[in-house]
């Protein structure tokens, strides 16, 4: 993986803003593949359904590749007023893999993945559970590798602090799911905030091909 990043990242073709962007969401889409799988398997779910979510949770994100140049300014500052275009990315997303031939459920999990489970997500205010499983299981994922990785706009909460961060938001998750993540932070299987980028199958990585389709 540092490997491919790395000549990534020594291309002379694409800004400087793409990489970051590019290395970032590539990274935060290996952490949440690797918890989502965790949670699927501490919940019993089957080898197929973790398969795909594993699919899921590497490319959840890949539509903001779709709108880099809203994303950073030029000094590479998260804009605030762009948040309606960045809102967009779970739409661009679902494009990209309906359009590479990924399932429905794979599709659905990506689409809904910003959705809350008490109705104040997006895009479409679904609640409970009209939220699709995957995309349940995608938000706890996603906002826990969000809060536990540098960002342009600040550093990376410490596991504690982030824990604290989504207890108190706890009525944005799927109970069920959010209890799965506390005992996996507490059985063992967790090895630490850094083997969730570290941990690298070959199937994760032929996901990553993707990216480099859509820039």
């Amino acid at each position: 993986m540092a490997d491919y990043i790395k000549r990534i990242m020594e291309s002379d073709t694409l800004p400087s803003h793409v990489k970051s962007l590019l290395s970032e969401e590539m990274y935060h889409g290996i952490e949440v593949s690797n918890l989502a799988v965790m949670i699927a398997e501490e919940l019993g779910e089957s080898k197929s359904f973790c398969e795909d979510l594993s699919v899921a949770g590497v490319l959840h994100d890949i539509g903001k590749m779709k709108i880099n140049e809203y994303i950073f300014s030029e000094e590479d500052r998260l804009v605030i007023e762009h948040m309606k275009y960045v809102r967009q990315h779970s739409l661009y997303s679902y494009e990209i893999l309906k359009e590479a031939g990924y399932g429905q459920n794979i599709l659905e999990a990506v689409f809904y993945h910003h959705e809350n489970y008490n109705g104040t997500g997006y895009p479409d205010c679904l609640k409970g559970e009209s939220i699709p499983w995957m995309a349940r299981i995608l938000r706890t994922c996603d906002v826990f590798a969000a809060l536990t990785s540098d960002r342009s706009y600040r550093k990376a909460f410490d596991l504690n602090s982030a824990v604290q961060i989504m207890i108190d938001e706890v009525a944005d998750y799927d109970m069920s799911v959010f209890l799965s993540f506390q005992r996996i932070l507490h059985n063992g299987k967790f090895k630490g905030i850094s083997s969730l980028r570290n941990n690298i199958s070959e199937f994760q990585m032929e996901q990553l091909a993707l990216f480099e389709k859509v820039i």
